[in-house]
């Protein structure tokens, strides 16, 4: 059987996104890989941006919230932001609990270059943790 792993931010907008496509491109459907936010705040434009300059499409990939999957039995959780690991409600599940807090790139600012610049940044250092998870625990 397939693990599955759900990738859990505040707004299921950019970190997890990012995060959510890493993992499908590393784990190439070894695993089934979900990402949700305590909210919902869509896909943010930059994410699916500096994705794609990485070669990763995540351009159909959906803003989704946490209640939508209390039916799943995941095996990893790993939430990517301090706000979520200490606000998410109850969710029952045999999971094992993973964590490291990503800066937001959404909260960039300055000029169009240097807000494309954190989103790399930011988007690199999740796609170096997606990489070590993926080698330490699949």
């Amino acid at each position: 059987m397939k693990k599955k792993i759900l990738v859990l931010c505040t707004g299921n907008s950019c970190r997890s996104q990012i995060a959510e496509g890493y993992l499908k491109y590393f784990t190439r459907n070894k695993a089934e890989i979900y990402s949700a936010g305590i909210e919902t705040h869509g896909l943010n434009p930059g994410a699916v941006k500096t994705m794609a300059e990485d070669g990763v499409d995540i351009s159909g990939q959906t803003s989704n919230a946490i209640d939508e999957y209390q039916e799943i039995n995941f095996d990893y959780v790993i939430t990517v932001c301090d706000h979520a690991k200490e606000n998410c409600p109850y969710f029952p599940s045999k999971a094992q609990p993973f964590h490291h807090n990503f800066q937001d790139p959404a909260k960039a600012s300055g000029t169009p270059e240097e807000i494309s610049q954190e989103f790399r940044r930011v988007r690199d250092q999740i796609k170096n943790y997606c990489r070590q998870f993926i080698e330490e625990n699949l």
